[in-house]
């Protein structure tokens, strides 16, 4: 089991590894992350101590985030081992952060433990709605996009290369991914979580396209 000393060891190091970022994935995200992953796990009777670890750390890893994702990968490793986490606990952390993100399931769809499920669903309700609009036209600028291009059409199909290194806009991200993550929820409660949110970011793209060609009214 992992302890409230570990945890706490664990939110220090996420805090630090993620500490300058400007994507839309700094501490704010990861509280939310958190918070949500914390509400869930709780509704899903699913091992919170675990959940929460994964919540913390799901984005020290991620390759579109960090510059060395293997030195990266070692260097929780190492932090995790001298916080003397247990062989198993290390394995469900890394199993979880591994395979959770969305460019992963552009390959197939990625197996998960509940724990897992949940923090996935968290850091998705994250990515939507109202918050989810804001980090998506932050995360659009800090990369160069564009807002919107009627001339680019959304990609209906991508592989993770597509998805990381060719150039999108803004808005085609909506339809390229962040439309599809309600159908992608795990659990009861973010599949209701999702819905709402969702609705928020249908409304928004709507009333863009409207103003874009000067036809609101």
């Amino acid at each position: 089991m992992i302890t409230q000393t570990q945890l706490m060891a664990i939110r220090a190091y996420a805090l630090q590894r993620l500490a300058q970022d400007h994507s839309g994935h700094g501490s704010d995200h990861l509280e939310r992350v958190v918070q949500l992953a914390t509400r869930l796990a709780q509704a899903e009777k699913a091992d919170l101590p675990l959940t929460v670890a994964a919540a913390w750390l799901h984005d020290v890893i991620d390759d579109k985030l960090m510059a060395d994702p293997i030195q990266a990968h070692q260097a929780l490793a190492d932090e995790l081992t001298g916080l003397h986490l247990t062989p198993a606990d290390q394995a469900a952390i890394f199993d979880i952060i591994d395979h959770m993100s969305f460019s992963k399931s552009l390959a197939g769809s990625q197996t998960l433990t509940l724990a897992g499920q949940i923090v996935q669903d968290a850091d998705r309700l994250d990515a939507i709605g109202a918050i989810g609009i804001a980090r998506a036209l932050y995360y659009s600028g800090h990369v160069g996009e564009k807002i919107y291009d009627p001339a680019i059409a959304p990609r209906e199909h991508m592989t993770k290369t597509q998805y990381r290194q060719e150039p999108g806009t803004a808005i085609n991200h909506f339809y390229e991914k962040l439309f599809k993550l309600e159908g992608l929820m795990n659990t009861p409660t973010a599949q209701q979580l999702a819905h709402q949110r969702t609705q928020v970011m249908r409304d928004f793209v709507a009333q863009f396209k409207s103003e874009w060609a000067a036809d609101d009214h």
